[in-house]
């Protein structure tokens, strides 16, 4: 699970790995991570109902910018803290979430309807495609040979296995695949991970 996504991802390709003090021992880590799964569970159950990078961009800015300064406070905690940091960050983290999903709801969005794509191999095995792992359970087999793939999978399967992206492009020589439409970037993706601690200008009240 993309640590950043549901809170804090890994730190940056090339930087210096330093094991924060919260998992250090087998207790702190136990209790660390109990703590970063919970705050994952939610972000989880969010991204189900609103889709993935949706939800924070669905609040007045004042709201988004306030979540995504405690996204990365709960990305230097892992990085770096001690237990205090990480269960304080994560258990505002939780509630960053809930206020982004009352305010969304307050101003009249709508979650994500889950959506299924079909089509029919020769074996005569129908592949339905969903969005999200959660959306798999709106397919209904209705008696068919049904094979359920979800975005999600495809994304981890070409992760996994690079070399069939390559594949796939060689097979359709002069075409490029690009990113089509606009989209609103994610600002912790500029943020570099430089500190050895919580940034402590960052670290003023926020009322999660």
């Amino acid at each position: 699970m993309r640590r950043d996504a549901k809170s804090g991802g890994p730190p940056p390709r090339g930087a210096e790995v330093i094991f924060p003090d919260w998992s250090l021992t087998n207790g702190t880590y136990l209790t660390g991570a109990e703590s970063i799964g919970e705050m994952d569970r939610v972000a989880a159950e969010m991204e189900a109902k609103w889709g993935c990078d949706r939800l924070r961009l669905l609040v007045p800015l004042e709201l988004r910018e306030r979540f995504d300064r405690q996204r990365l406070l709960v990305n230097q905690a892992i990085w770096h803290g001690a237990l205090e940091d990480v269960m304080q960050a994560t258990a505002r983290m939780v509630k960053a979430w809930r206020a982004a999903d009352r305010a969304a709801e307050a101003a009249g969005a709508g979650p994500l309807v889950p959506e299924v794509w079909e089509c029919s191999l020769s074996s005569g095995v129908v592949v339905a495609v969903v969005r999200t792992d959660a959306d798999m359970q709106a397919v209904r087999p209705d008696g068919r040979a049904v094979a359920v793939w979800s975005l999600e999978e495809l994304v981890r399967m070409i992760e996994a296995f690079p070399d069939l992206l390559a594949k796939a492009n060689a097979s359709f020589p002069g075409i490029t695949v690009t990113k089509v439409g606009m989209s609103v970037s994610d600002p912790l993706r500029a943020v570099p991970d430089t500190s050895r601690g919580l940034d402590k200008r960052l670290d003023d009240p926020i009322p999660f």
